[in-house]
């Protein structure tokens, strides 16, 4: 027997999600008389838009029972070839363009890897985080960009502007949420993701091109890691060796906070950005509050610790019924 609706959104990770959102904007806000300002508000957005966008990626593999601990290693790859591109005067749509191309590459370098040969996700994506990271530190040559010559107003504005009072990167990261809300619930391939998650045999068995699908997984999130490394560029205005050093850790914090199943077959995109959402309040108050840097490593790794027990236990009581 179907249980309410009401009942079943109560018990969704989403919903505990939400409640948690509410309970630290609270504690925020008293605690901080910057938080709730407009200012900052706006800064969260800012900072959630490129984790959103990024975790609408990583659900997707997630889903499928893959990892990917490279993305922030994409993010700084792309980041260097977009700045190196829009200081040579190349426009902002093909500078975008590029960062698309570039994400989509080396998604499909993991992609192939993961789908076609059949490598462990976790040990692909290890070694193309430490490969990539190292051609970050190659291409800069140990040199920072978009300081001395800066970036052009124009790049800047795609960044930090807004449009009707939110930033422009709000505004892609909803409409990107709700592109692959609506294809991963709706469309026969977004189906695809969650049946190879659930059991990728019996999808195998059933006529599902598991390896096609794999790597198509893997290719859309790079390209979503490239739409956010130009973001991040655009925003920061600057390219350090660092550049999305430990992005990868929000990515995946937000994504299985927001009810992605670690072992795979379960999770939503609304679920992610409001994961995404919550580590950005939680890494926004923590600096208004000036408590240490070190402290939000913690908490989001503690995040991650829970939400993936919490995954293992829920199996375990499917499993037994």
């Amino acid at each position: 027997m179907n249980k309410p609706f009401v009942i079943r959104l109560l018990r969704t990770r989403q919903f505990t999600v939400a409640i948690v959102l509410v309970i630290l904007v609270i504690i925020f806000g008293t605690s901080s008389k910057n938080f709730l300002s407009a200012s900052n508000l706006r800064n969260v957005l800012l900072q959630v838009s490129t984790i959103g966008i990024a975790s609408i990626g990583m659900t997707m593999i997630i889903v499928t029972a893959g990892i990917d601990v490279s993305a922030g290693s994409i993010v700084g790859v792309v980041a260097v070839v977009v700045g190196k591109s829009t200081l040579k005067g190349i426009p902002l749509p093909i500078v975008l363009i590029i960062g698309i191309a570039v994400g989509a590459l080396l998604g499909s370098l993991n992609g192939s890897i993961v789908g076609f040969i059949g490598v462990p996700p976790i040990i692909v994506t290890l070694g193309s985080m430490s490969f990539l990271r190292a051609m970050v530190y190659q291409l800069l040559g140990g040199r920072w960009i978009g300081s001395f010559p800066p970036f052009p107003a124009s790049f800047r504005t795609f960044g930090v502007g807004e449009i009707l009072g939110l930033p422009i990167p709000a505004w892609i990261m909803f409409l990107l949420a709700a592109l692959f809300a609506y294809y991963l619930r709706f469309r026969p391939t977004g189906r695809y993701i969650y049946a190879i998650g659930n059991n990728p045999e019996a999808a195998r068995v059933s006529g599902i091109p598991v390896k096609k699908v794999l790597f198509y997984v893997y290719v859309m999130a790079g390209i979503l890691y490239g739409i956010a490394a130009v973001i991040v560029c655009a925003r920061t205005g600057i390219v350090q060796t660092n550049t999305g050093a430990g992005f990868e850790l929000a990515v995946i914090a937000a994504t299985v906070l927001g009810g992605t199943n670690i072992l795979g077959g379960e999770g939503s995109v609304i679920g992610s950005i409001l994961g995404a959402l919550l580590v950005a309040i939680i890494k926004n108050g923590m600096v208004l509050m000036n408590l240490p840097a070190l402290t939000e490593g913690l908490i989001v790794g503690s995040i991650i610790i829970v939400s993936v027990f919490a995954d293992i236990l829920k199996a375990g009581r499917g499993a037994h019924g």
